[in-house]
């Protein structure tokens, strides 16, 4: 394998996509071949072309998830020609099982840190102590945010009431997992426990109000903001899950903070 990991990223989060390919290119030894937004088109392209070094790719698009796309790879004996990164916004213990089975290397939940799953791609295709990365150019320091006033933007574009308890406990949630990203994988036993101790409540009076929360922003909350957070949900006429809606703001939270 040459020095350059090609990489090939598979998410209909454009956005996302972007912030990744240039972080990864960041990197002189990382080399983003292509960037895909549903599983048809990543199917296509590795049936048709060079495979990459590294498949990142989201288990939930539209058209082919992550998973029927991995089904294929299998069915075309095409899984052991790359390594592949799962990316995904939930933690469940039979899709994880699942997709390892099918030949993941490795799984990753949303949000997560840029800079661990650039050790973690390294780690997948090169021996760590034969390799000395270079770096192409520093980021900049990282600037203190107001995390509160962005995600009160988002929940207000949302259309999600301010007096309802929920929304406050969505709000806390939020904070919580973009300062520390493992929360999001520990939502019951840990995340749903360290808002009800801020608010002096109990873990399932938090779940149940976020749920609510939810429940109304569905029906009657903004349907271009919808459209725009939580996309594949509403293709897929499903509504998001607790962890599935904390997740996904913060993600685009951190995004727009690596961006800015």
């Amino acid at each position: 394998m040459s020095t350059e990991i090609k990489v090939l990223i598979v998410d209909d989060n454009q956005e996302f996509c972007q912030l990744l390919a240039e972080f990864l290119e960041m990197n002189e030894d990382f080399k983003v071949v292509e960037i895909l937004h549903n599983g048809e088109e990543a199917l296509n392209y590795l049936i048709n072309n060079q495979n990459p070094d590294i498949l990142i790719i989201d288990l939930i698009m539209p058209h082919l998830d992550g998973i029927g796309v991995l089904e294929e790879l299998n069915a075309r004996n095409l899984i052991n020609t790359m390594k592949i990164v799962a990316l995904t916004a939930m933690g469940h213990d039979e899709i994880m099982k699942t997709v390892i089975d099918l030949g993941v290397h490795y799984y990753i939940m949303k949000p997560f840190d840029l800079d661990k799953l650039v050790t973690r791609l390294r780690q997948l295709v090169i021996k760590q102590e034969e390799y000395q990365p270079k770096i192409r150019y520093s980021a900049p320091a990282k600037e203190e945010k107001d995390y509160p006033a962005l995600i009160t933007s988002i929940m207000h574009e949302m259309g999600i009431p301010a007096h309802i308890k929920g929304y406050h406990y969505i709000r806390y949630a939020v904070e919580s997992v973009i300062n520390d990203i493992d929360l999001i994988n520990a939502v019951t036993k840990e995340l749903y426990p360290k808002v009800a101790a801020e608010f002096n409540t109990t873990p399932s009076r938090v779940e149940r109000a976020i749920r609510h929360a939810i429940e109304v922003v569905w029906q009657r909350g903004s349907e271009e903001a919808l459209k725009k957070y939580f996309a594949n949900n509403i293709n897929e006429n499903m509504k998001p899950t607790n962890s599935q809606f904390i997740a996904r703001i913060a993600d685009k939270i951190r995004i727009d903070l690596k961006v800015s």
